[in-house]
């Protein structure tokens, strides 16, 4: 399954890039899966998606929960919680 990621603020800056398509293994099939899959990647994706760590993500420009099943050129926001004033 191919999926577009879209990186967001300081997740922009720290990975590196905005965006990228990656082909995922058929066992990444949610959230959950994707922000293990990309954890595995080590250095900065290890530790700015460690558990404990504040980042959202959306998928097709919803918001997801770790449950949210991908799909087939699914587009995927990981960002920063967002505050207001």
């Amino acid at each position: 399954m191919k999926v577009t990621l879209l990186y967001f603020a300081r997740l922009r800056e720290v990975f590196g890039c905005s965006s990228e398509e990656l082909e995922l293994p058929p066992e990444v099939a949610d959230v959950a899966a994707l922000t293990e899959f990309l954890r595995a990647r080590g250095a900065v994706f290890q530790t700015e998606l460690a558990p404990g760590r504040a980042f959202r993500i959306a998928v097709n420009q919803e918001m997801a929960s770790s449950h949210t099943p991908l799909r087939e050129h699914a587009e995927v926001a990981v960002f920063p919680p967002v505050t207001g004033g």
